[in-house]
């Protein structure tokens, strides 16, 4: 049993998680800032009708990244997190920029190419495994997890008024702007661990690829970005079609359906944690997951019920996005940290492309509903995977 002391942060661990959310937001950004807005826009731009191209320019973040995530979580192993985070957020900034100044959806998929060689992600949720203490993990975890729902919600605000005050170029070019802040933090305010002497050799990867757990958390967070960037490519267009709400005021349903799904949040993570339902809780937001998709199916016919449905989304959203890098973290092995939460990244950015593709050819060629319908099916078969779930015992220093 822990005492008070054991059992809180520290104020330097939550000073440290704090910053890391920091800077693990900004891949965040690069996922949601455009989400709300850029079907609108691409409408603007050569070729920007085409549903394909605009779910691969949603998507494309989620290629590079997917390529990159394997490479980069060994690279930190062996040559130090600090190190590679950095060199992501420069190409991350690169590609910023070359989005901002592009004329056509081709240069805009160029650009989020480039974004996403900035495949931070797998380094930072490393560095703050190495940071933490065992029993804080799931705590520095629940603050890296939430700044996605707070970069979500800042998203849904703010990218309808960025958008309607300086476009998307000038989204683009916040986006560059704050990686570079984001090197100054990294490298000013944040302790690094030291490298480990090797790299993990062969037969330690190949156990991370094959560890039964890690497979079935790795496949649950690729069903997750799948489902979600495809309904991102419908959603916007939805809400201002059905919905009646101008872009610039999608933030009105946005805002308050994120807001209030971090209410669930903490009761969730405490639920999970420290009475041991985590398994329980765990699957209990993929069933919430595959009953908003039946929602927007059957009964999403006005603003309000848009909002229903979007809460209970960003809920499930929020409590899976939270847990599932701590178990991953949890079950690898102490020197293949890295090369495990790649391996999880990896499976993650792979969700992200195939979403936003899979969703432009669905929305494109057969319509909004079979985007629905497919989804479900795919968060059915993680559940059952989801079931057969061991969950870990908290490791204690």
């Amino acid at each position: 049993m822990l005492s008070p002391t054991q059992d809180a942060m520290t104020v330097d661990e939550r000073c440290t998680a704090l910053l890391l959310a920091f800077v693990f937001s900004l891949r965040m950004l690069g996922i949601f800032l455009i989400l709300p807005v850029f079907s609108l826009y691409a409408r603007e731009l050569p070729s920007g009708n085409n549903m394909v191209l605009v779910g691969l320019a949603l998507g494309a973040y989620g290629l590079t990244q997917m390529l990159l995530q394997i490479v980069y979580g060994v690279a930190s192993d062996r040559f130090g997190r600090k190190f590679v985070i950095v060199f992501g957020l420069l190409l991350f900034a690169a590609g910023s920029y070359v989005a901002a100044l592009s004329t056509d959806i081709y240069g805009i998929i160029i650009g989020r190419v480039l974004q996403g060689g900035g495949a931070i992600s797998v380094a930072v949720t490393a560095l703050a495994a190495d940071l933490a203490r065992p029993q804080q993990m799931t705590k520095t975890m629940v603050i890296i997890g939430s700044s996605i729902g707070l970069m979500f919600a800042l998203s849904m605000v703010g990218a309808p008024l960025l958008y309607a005050k300086v476009g998307m170029p000038g989204i683009f070019f916040l986006m560059g702007s704050l990686s570079l802040l984001a090197i100054f933090v990294i490298t000013k305010m944040i302790e690094d661990v030291p490298s480990t002497s090797r790299q993990p050799g062969w037969p330690s990867f190949v156990g991370v690829v094959k560890h039964p757990q890690l497979l079935r958390i790795n496949f649950g967070v690729f069903i997750l970005y799948l489902v979600q960037t495809a309904m991102w490519v419908w959603l916007p267009s939805a809400l201002v079609g059905e919905g009646g709400l101008p872009a610039d005021e999608l933030w009105k349903i946005y805002l308050p359906a994120v807001l209030a799904s971090f209410v669930f949040l903490a009761p969730a993570i405490v639920a999970a944690e420290k009475r041991g339902r985590m398994k329980f809780v765990f699957n209990a937001a993929i069933v919430l997951l595959l009953i908003v998709q039946l929602g927007f199916a059957f009964f999403a016919d006005g603003p309000f019920s848009q909002f229903v449905w979007l809460l209970l989304f960003f809920i499930a959203f929020n409590i899976l996005e939270a847990t599932q890098p701590s178990l991953i973290a949890r079950f690898s092995p102490a020197d293949a940290k890295g090369a495990a939460l790649g391996v999880y990244n990896t499976t993650q950015s792979l969700g992200l492309f195939l979403g936003g593709l899979l969703g432009g050819v669905l929305v494109q060629r057969v319509g909004t509903a079979s985007v629905l319908w497919t989804s479900a099916v795919l968060i059915v078969v993680w559940l059952l995977v989801g079931l057969t779930m061991v969950m870990p015992a908290v490791r204690r220093k």
